[in-house]
């Protein structure tokens, strides 16, 4: 069989077929994670973006490769979760956009288009690294380009693609020493490879097993469950805006569509507002009053589908177990005016949450490790707090490149403190001038988290050696500002080890944030520690609820 002109319905199934192989071998990329901490969750976050990427294809199935393209780089867009799911949606945001006028491609245009998406996910990374997806995806992209002339079947070049990106893979450790000493590829790179096994396998006719591939040679993880989401603290009247309402418009010609008008119309009914449209179809979302109103008015450009509403004060009152109360309606309290800045924070834990918000965050995302936010969650964030200009702390180095990516689509004035810890985030947020320009502030906070030394206390979920220590699965590590400095079977222990090792003759303060799987008596033994040995350092201790970090230091 040889296929040499691609179409956006062959396309649109090698997308699905990609998307399903990697979600059948997300468990596979997470167990490629070099830390063997508890957040291995590389495949997970690609594996969301891609399935986000893939949905809103399915709703755009159509002749017309290009606009195939552009829905699948939307739907990556808002699905985007940490720095795997941001690349990966870069790569094909470059790729959408260099065939988006074009109906149909053949196999030169295939390999200029991949190279395309290589070169715009470089440039949205301030620093690439290499042995990393973008090494495997930029290999792949130029031999493509290279062989092209050679492969007028689609098919041969894509045979082509995938060899070129696995032996890229298997280069990875090469590039990356700390992939050679755990003895893994990258991870990134290896949830690449499985979409373009899938991209193949639909080109050939074959349908991939869903079964999930042999897991590395390691220790099988130990699963960590994500936690519910931290509601924000606040009373089930105070949500302005009640009902969660979303759905679809099927364009029908009924009366001229325009995004930009459609969406200025649709601000009048509410808040987290979101509206992304195709030739087709509009997807909408919004929190408001009167979504019988905001339906009526959808239903003036074309068929209503996909529909869904939601009463968020019930929703609330169900979770924090609030009894009825009386709700706040439009006639009773006008609109919120728009404040001047806004505050945005990501964190895991409830204490840790209320922590910020007690400095000054205006809303805290749930989010961390085993957790990334999506693009479309930090973008409902920035909305949700009215602000005109607002700055985001993302507090994990694996939530920087979303948030980023959300304050360029913001409309909002945005700026992110790349922040990558919680004490990072705290630091800074204490740095912020509420009369300084977003410029000047972001200036300021950074330097400010340079003050701060971040200690972390978490627990192997495989064995593994990395720099020198031969860890076993259940072993305490401490990391001081990331890095692995110590293991030890006692969890007090290795708290107290690794206190010694980040506390000196400088430090001043340190705040103490207890996580979920630490008592009352860890902590009275800890400051006993320190009174003992560090008499002149100041201690607070609050109660993170963070999980999976029994402990989190913050020394200044």
């Amino acid at each position: 069989m040889s296929i040499n002109v691609l179409d956006g319905k062959r396309f649109a199934e090698m997308v699905i077929q990609g998307a399903n192989h990697l979600a059948a071998n997300a468990k596979y990329v997470d167990a490629l994670n070099v830390f063997p901490v508890p957040d291995g969750d590389t495949g997970t976050n690609m594996n969301l973006s891609m399935t986000s990427g893939a949905k809103e294809v399915k709703n755009n199935v159509q002749e017309h490769i290009g606009k195939v393209g552009s829905a699948l780089a939307k739907g990556l867009l808002m699905g985007a979760r940490g720095n795997s799911g941001v690349i990966l949606s870069q790569l094909f945001r470059g790729f959408a956009k260099a065939i988006e006028t074009k109906p149909t491609v053949n196999s030169v245009e295939f390999a200029a288009a991949l190279n395309a998406g290589v070169e715009t996910a470089y440039k949205a990374v301030m620093k690439p690294v290499e042995g990393t997806i973008l090494t495997v995806a930029k290999d792949a992209a130029r031999h493509a380009v290279a062989v092209a002339k050679n492969h007028e079947s689609l098919i041969g070049l894509m045979e082509e693609v995938l060899k070129e990106a696995k032996a890229s893979l298997n280069r990875t450790p090469d590039l990356l020493p700390v992939l050679k000493e755990v003895g893994v590829v990258d991870s990134g790179g290896q949830g690449l490879v499985f979409v373009y096994e899938g991209f193949l396998a639909e080109l050939k006719g074959e349908k991939l097993s869903d079964s999930p591939s042999a897991m590395p040679n390691m220790n099988e993880l130990v699963s960590a469950e994500h936690h519910k989401s931290v509601q924000s603290h606040m009373n089930t009247e105070d949500i302005e805006f009640g009902y969660c309402t979303e759905f679809m418009v099927r364009l029908e010609g009924k009366e001229a569509f325009s995004e930009e008008n459609f969406r200025q119309d649709l601000s009048n009914y509410g808040d987290s507002l979101l509206v992304i449209s195709d030739d087709e179809v509009v997807k909408v979302h919004i929190h408001s009053e009167q979504p019988g109103e905001v339906l009526t008015y959808g239903q003036r450009y074309g068929n209503l589908i996909n529909m869904k509403i939601e009463n968020m004060r019930q929703q609330h009152t169900d979770i924090v177990g609030e009894s009825s109360t009386p709700l706040r309606t439009q006639a009773a309290e006008s609109k919120k005016e728009r404040r001047e800045y806004g505050i945005v924070a990501v964190s895991m834990g409830s204490g840790i949450a209320e922590l910020f918000r007690s400095i000054g965050a205006n809303a805290v995302i749930e989010g961390g490790q085993t957790m990334n936010p999506s693009t479309e969650d930090i973008i409902k964030a920035i909305k949700e707090v009215n602000a005109r200009k607002v700055i985001i702390l993302p507090n994990n180095k694996n939530i920087i490149m979303a948030a980023e990516q959300a304050a360029e689509v913001a409309e909002e004035e945005v700026v992110v403190i790349p922040s990558k810890t919680v004490p990072q985030g705290m630091t800074a947020l204490l740095s912020f001038n509420p009369s300084a320009e977003p410029g000047d502030n972001k200036e300021a906070m950074t330097e400010a988290m340079q003050h701060v030394k971040t200690g972390q206390l978490t627990y192997a979920v495989r064995d593994t050696s990395i720099d020198g220590l031969e860890i076993s699965t259940g072993d305490f590590m401490g990391l001081a500002d990331g890095k692995i400095v110590l293991k030890d079977p006692d969890k007090v222990k290795a708290a107290k080890e690794l206190l010694d090792q980040m506390l000196d003759e400088d430090s001043e303060i340190l705040t103490i944030l207890k996580g979920e799987d630490a008592s009352d008596e860890d902590v009275d033994s800890i400051l006993e520690f320190v009174e003992s040995n560090y008499g002149d350092v100041e201690v607070e201790v609050h109660n993170g609820e963070q999980p999976l970090y029994a402990f989190i230091f913050a020394i200044e």
